[in-house]
């Protein structure tokens, strides 16, 4: 019995009985691509980074130096004018001004030890309120006065609140403005920036907010 290929001048015969085997890949046939789940699109590359051939987004710049967004006041400060700035700070002396004003004169009034007591606490009460001032136009950019007024005191670089200790050193350096004659309290009225002296050597501006 003959297990081979009929012709047995065949040498590449296949044994009757044996069923073909299909070719393996990597024998010398094509490999077939591999299927994709049904309804799962094929992957494509990967998107390039940035920086492999996509432009990078230009780097923020400070608003002294071109502009930049800045929430409140967009891309370029309005600077608030010497009216509204006067405005404020006038609002803001009355804050402090009457309260201490009513309780030194009240202890004014009375005399006597009773009298100098009250007139302290006049004292503290106006300090206090000075203080808190500063400490609201620091962290938030504005007091009572500069928030009627819809102005905020920020810092010219950023944009930003400066803090309290440079809103201090701001109050201390308008004794700058007081100097010849009160010439750099006038000086927003025709600045470019709408600064005092003690603006420029703070490097704070006061802006219109919102």
């Amino acid at each position: 019995m003959s297990f081979g290929d009929p012709n047995p001048n065949n040498p590449y015969g296949q044994p009757q009985g044996q069923p073909e085997q299909p070719p393996q890949p990597g024998y010398g046939y094509p490999q077939h691509p591999q299927q994709a789940p049904q309804g799962v699109p094929p992957q494509q590359g990967m998107p390039p980074q940035p920086g492999y051939g996509y432009p990078q987004a230009p780097p923020v710049q400070p608003y002294g130096a071109g502009g930049y967004q800045q929430p409140g006041y967009g891309i370029q400060p309005q600077y608030a004018g010497w009216w509204r700035r006067f405005g404020a700070l006038l609002l803001d002396m009355l804050v402090i001004g009457v309260p201490y004003g009513v309780i030194v004169g009240i202890g004014g009034a009375i005399g006597g030890g009773a009298g100098s007591a009250v007139v302290v606490i006049g004292l503290l009460v106006g300090l206090g309120l000075g203080l808190f001032k500063l400490y609201k136009e620091g962290t938030t950019g504005q007091f009572i006065g500069k928030k009627a007024l819809g102005i905020s005191l920020l810092r010219e670089a950023d944009g930003r609140p400066m803090g309290f200790g440079m809103a201090f050193v701001r109050n201390l350096a308008h004794f700058l403005d007081s100097l010849a004659c009160y010439i750099g309290w006038l000086w927003p009225a025709w600045d470019a920036k709408k600064q005092t002296f003690a603006d420029k050597v703070c490097s704070s501006v006061v802006v219109k907010a919102g």
